[in-house]
Formats: C-alpha cells, sequence, structure tokens
C-alpha cells in the first residue's frame, strides 16, 4: 500500500474479542490493504476506500468462532476514530454531502454532515437475512458504530432493489463518495463551515 500522506490517522484496539490495527488517509488515492476475517467486509472496505479516494489498511482478528459481531463492530469503531482524527479542526470542508449510487437493479443513498454530532438514519429493507455467511443485519452495526465514532451525521437509504448484495453494495461505494465530497477541502470556506465558528 502507498506511505499514507495528508490527513491521516492509525489506531490499535485490543480487546478479549478483537485485535485490530488500522489505518486511513482522507487523502488517498484508492489504495486499500485489508486483513480480517471476514471476506465480505474486506469487499465492502475495498469497495468504500476505491470509490472514496482514500487509503486503508486493516489488520483485524476477531472472535469469528462465535460469530462476525465483534470484529465488524470493532472495525466500524476504529474506522470512525482514524476519520475523526484525521479530520482534525475539520478547517475548510465542504462539510455536507449526498450521493446517490445505482449498482444494477439497486439504488443507495447516503448522506453526510460532518457535524461533529453523531447521528444514525438507516432506511433499508433487504430480501435476505444474509450474503453467504455474512450476517445483514451487521451492516446496520458497522454504519452506525462508525458515525458515532467519527461524530458525524449520516442518513442511509436503499431505495429499492433485488439482490441483497447489489445493495449493500450501493451503500459502501455511496458512502465512499459521500465522504470523499464531504471532507473535501473547498478553497472558498474560512475557517470551519459553521456559523458557530467551531464543528
Amino acid at each position: 500500500m502507498a506511505e499514507l500522506t495528508g490527513r491521516v490517522s492509525e489506531v490499535a484496539r485490543k480487546t478479549n474479542e478483537t485485535d485490530i490495527k488500522l489505518a486511513f488517509s482522507v487523502d488517498g488515492s484508492g489504495a486499500a490493504s485489508l486483513e480480517t476475517d471476514v471476506p465480505f467486509l474486506n469487499h465492502m472496505l475495498d469497495l468504500f476506500t476505491k470509490h472514496g479516494q482514500f487509503d486503508l489498511t486493516v489488520n483485524a482478528k476477531g472472535d469469528i468462532e462465535i460469530d462476525d459481531h465483534h470484529t465488524v463492530e470493532d472495525i466500524g469503531i476504529c474506522l470512525g476514530q482514524t476519520l475523526r482524527e484525521a479530520l482534525g479542526d475539520k478547517r475548510g470542508i465542504k462539510r455536507y454531502a449526498s450521493v446517490f449510487v445505482p449498482m444494477d437493479e439497486a439504488l443507495a443513498q447516503v448522506i453526510i454532515d460532518v457535524s461533529n454530532r453523531p447521528h444514525f438514519e438507516y432506511r433499508a429493507e433487504y430480501p435476505s437475512s444474509q450474503v453467504g455467511s455474512f450476517s445483514v443485519e451487521l451492516v446496520q452495526e458497522f454504519l452506525w458504530k462508525f458515525a458515532l465514532e467519527a461524530r458525524i451525521t449520516l442518513h442511509v437509504i436503499v431505495h429499492y432493489g433485488q439482490n441483497t448484495h447489489h445493495m449493500i453494495e450501493a451503500v459502501f461505494k455511496a458512502l465512499g463518495r459521500a465522504l470523499d465530497e464531504a471532507t473535501s477541502i473547498d478553497p472558498r470556506v474560512q475557517g470551519v463551515p459553521s456559523t458557530k465558528g467551531v464543528l
């Protein structure tokens, strides 16, 4: 993976359930190095990274003999923490973004406010509860913990779809693109984009 540059952060989190090392660069090239015990999450994080033009390294081991829950949740926590730290005081960012992404028959929308006010809304109904061995309910768990730790307002809407894999893939692509837009630097913005003077 390319060396992390620009707005970057790293975190290590070790519990009785997981052992995670994660590095994230907001200003990257779409390079991902992903080693987790959850192949479907690797696939989604690769899409997120590529479409957001981030750089992301994840090395994670977890108690998958129980299930994938703790690993997915804790990676969401770590990713949110690194995003928050990498953005610093958020000076000059656009702050808001709304992105629609189609994936064949599926359509997802992600709306972001890099607000320092953690909030998560999720509107999605999937045709199946599993994609391979991956439990679909873990998508919500990942996104919720990511938004909470990043301290962003995150709204995710899956408008329609027939294939659960396609629907989730559209979500992660839209998440990457929306986060890229919201965190991009706007040269017109003086200071932080808030009338409060702080985010």
